[in-house]
This record gives structure tokens, sequence and C-alpha cells, in this order.
């Protein structure tokens, strides 16, 4: 096993509090190995999908399973694109757990490689984002309030950022930079300024979307309903 194996092997650490005493609940590990599309959850994911807290070993036919009907074939088409491309990958949609009820999650994978260095599969988090932050328990928030205040504006740039990526609200996007800041243990702050600092580092990835959002912004206007 390489270290980012280990590493990612292990259940999230470090959630923020503000995700409320059930955290662990809110974010988990998986590791997927191409070859044999070959799933392992940690005990987080396990919970989210209403499993006994303990690390499993799904088969694709349940980690498909789960998957709200609507977005099933999304999914298992981002999957097999992976497997053929050998990529990593990452996806926002719904699941439905063993009691029937739907989350809305972000699986978020980086690349994961064997001891001969060599591309086996993708590794990485689920994140839990069915509940606003607004419902979580606020008064654990308080330390991290100063300095969302002083750093409103990068913090705002970024949430804008991961809103567009992910389709996801407000709220949600503050929740995956909370999460991935005490997951990493980073300042929130620091966090949010490097993530806006090398978002030009993706700037050739996107000349489709920005032409879209050219348009978009050229004619908003047209579609206002004015009194």
């Amino acid at each position: 096993m390489t270290q980012h194996e280990s590493d990612t092997a292990g259940e999230t650490r470090g959630l923020d509090p503000a995700l409320g005493p059930d955290s662990a609940q809110r974010a988990g590990t998986f590791r997927f190995w191409f070859a044999e599309q070959r799933w392992e959850w940690s005990e987080g994911v396990a919970r989210m999908h209403g499993y006994p807290a303990e690390p499993m070993e799904p088969s694709l036919d349940v980690v498909l399973g789960h998957k709200h009907p609507e977005d099933r074939a999304q999914v298992a088409g981002v999957l097999a694109k992976s497997v053929a491309h050998g990529a990593p990958f990452c996806s926002r949609h719904r699941i439905v757990d063993t009691t029937g009820q739907t989350r809305h999650v972000i699986v978020v994978a980086d690349s994961m490689t064997g001891d001969d260095g060599q591309l086996v599969g993708s590794a990485g988090y689920y994140v839990d984002l069915t509940t606003t932050l607004a419902e979580e328990r606020q008064e654990t928030l308080q330390d991290t309030l100063p300095e969302l205040f002083a750093a409103r504006a990068v913090i705002e740039q970024a949430k804008g950022a991961l809103m567009l990526v992910y389709g996801i609200s407000s709220e949600q996007a503050f929740r995956v930079l909370i999460w991935r800041s005490q997951e990493t243990n980073t300042k929130l702050r620091a966090l949010a300024q490097r993530l806006v600092a090398e978002l030009s580092a993706i700037e050739h990835a996107i000349p489709a979307l920005r032409t879209e959002f050219d348009h978009i912004l050229l004619t908003v206007h047209e579609r206002i309903d004015r009194v």
C-alpha cells in the first residue's frame, strides 16, 4: 500500500465541529480500484448509506444501487469514463440510504498509485451536503466567525468557485471549505486564498464555460421581470 493509499484509507480526521456531533456521518473516505472495480468505504461513508459504523467493501452493484434513480446513469457514466481513461473522478449527485432517505453528496477523488508508482485507481472523500449549515449547531462555529468576517471577500470568492463547479448552494460551498480546512489543519482564510490564487491554473480547461457565461452575462437583462 502506498502512502497515499494509507493516508486515505483511515476515517476522516479533524472534521469541522460545526458539522455537529454526528460529523463522522457527514464525510468519509473511499478507495476504488479500476481494474477490479473494487470499492472500500470507511465507516463514515457506510453510515452515510445507512449501514453499520464499520468499514465495508461494497460491490459495484451496491454502490450504484444507492444512487438516486435519476442520477444513477450519470454516475455510472462518470465511473466508466474514469476506468476507461485511468483518471480520477468527481461527482455531485444524490444517494438513497437503506432507510429510503435521500442525501445530497459530493464525491471528490484523486489518483491512487500502487507500489510501482502506476495508477491503480482513485481515492478520496464523500461529503454529505444534505443538511444546510443554518440547521447545524451554530455555537460551535464561534471560533471560526472572527476569521470568516476578516476574510469575507476571499472566502466568498472561493465559495463562488465551488458553487459554479459543483452546482451547490452558498451554505454547501461554505461547508466544503470548512471541511477541507479542518481535514487539512489549514486556516480557513489561507485555504480560500490559495484556492482562489490557483484557479488561473485551470483557465485552459474552461473556454466553453466562459463562452456560455459571456452569453448569459450579455443577455440576462432580457429575462428579468421588470416592474
